[in-house]
């Protein structure tokens, strides 16, 4: 044992810093002996001191303990540095993928059907002003004059076509005077077996209008009828009667009162005009004109 043990404590009771609490003197008894001020320790009884021990650093007087930090309480200043002065305020979410596309095929779907519905309404507008042209050409035509000789469908008689002399029916002409279409008796060299009749009549007539691309001197053909005996016809070319009755005999060498037998032609010579001319066959006086009508052509001298 050292000095000053008595043998009462055990050494981790001893305190090595007894020597504080000696008198200015240096006498003094160890902590808790009697005239030391110090609190009395027992034996056996493991000294404290007043203060508890702690790290270096760890107390500071003076200050204020610090309040224990719970969650949720950090950063409770915190602010955006967007709402700060000088912070990034440009910057934006980017935008999200669905919406847009939807809007631009939207866009471009209600454009494609606007421009297919322009063009529809001005095909509408060009058909109905073509209509409209076409009525108003239709309505400015003359219809057939009244010296024209019109078909039962409508048509003016005399056309042609191109490159070619007229050629027309004799039912197809304008009749007057008691002249008229049949087609009882057999023979008539027309399609539908038609022809005139009735031109025995004084006054009856038939009257072709035609037209032709030059003038000058043609010969016009007359197919016709008789009863097995001669007939003849007075002829005007636009209404200038011709002196000479058309002839037309019994070149059919036909019988007597055999109408079916006795169908054949004959010609006679006209001067026409350039475009639209009349060619009358009548039955005047002085004529024979038990006679039928089934065509009348015009042939190129």
């Amino acid at each position: 044992m050292t000095a000053g043990n008595n043998g009462a404590d055990t050494p981790e009771n001893d305190d090595p810093f007894a020597y504080l609490y000696r008198s200015e003197g240096g006498e003094g008894g160890a902590p808790g002996s009697a005239g030391t001020g110090a609190p009395t320790r027992q034996p056996g009884i493991p000294r404290t001191s007043y203060n508890q021990v702690r790290a270096v650093g760890e107390r500071q007087y003076g200050q204020q303990p610090q309040q224990p930090t719970t969650y949720g309480q950090q950063n409770a200043h915190y602010a955006a540095p967007e709402t700060l002065p000088g912070g990034d305020r440009t910057r934006s979410a980017p935008a999200p993928d669905g919406p847009e596309p939807r809007r631009n095929r939207n866009g471009l779907l209600i454009g494609a059907v606007s421009v297919v519905a322009v063009v529809c309404i001005g095909i509408g507008v060009a058909m109905l002003n073509n209509g409209n042209e076409s009525k108003a050409g239709e309505a400015g035509k003359q219809g057939p004059t009244a010296g024209d000789s019109v078909k039962p469908n409508g048509k003016k008689t005399g056309k042609k076509k191109p490159g070619a002399l007229p050629k027309e029916q004799a039912g197809s002409l304008r009749l007057d005077g008691g002249a008229a279409v049949a087609k009882d008796i057999p023979g008539a060299r027309t399609p539908n077996g038609t022809y005139v009749a009735g031109m025995n009549t004084p006054g009856a007539s038939a009257t072709w209008t035609l037209d032709v691309d030059q003038a000058g001197k043609y010969k016009l053909w007359v197919g016709y009828g008789v009863p097995g005996k001669d007939a003849n016809l007075t002829m005007a070319v636009n209404d200038k009667p011709d002196g000479r009755p058309v002839n037309m005999e019994n070149f059919a060498h036909a019988p007597e009162g055999a109408w079916d037998k006795g169908w054949t032609k004959t010609w006679s010579y006209v001067q026409l005009n350039k475009g639209s001319n009349t060619i009358k066959l009548s039955c005047e006086s002085g004529n024979q004109c038990d006679v039928n009508l089934d065509k009348v052509w015009l042939v190129k001298p």
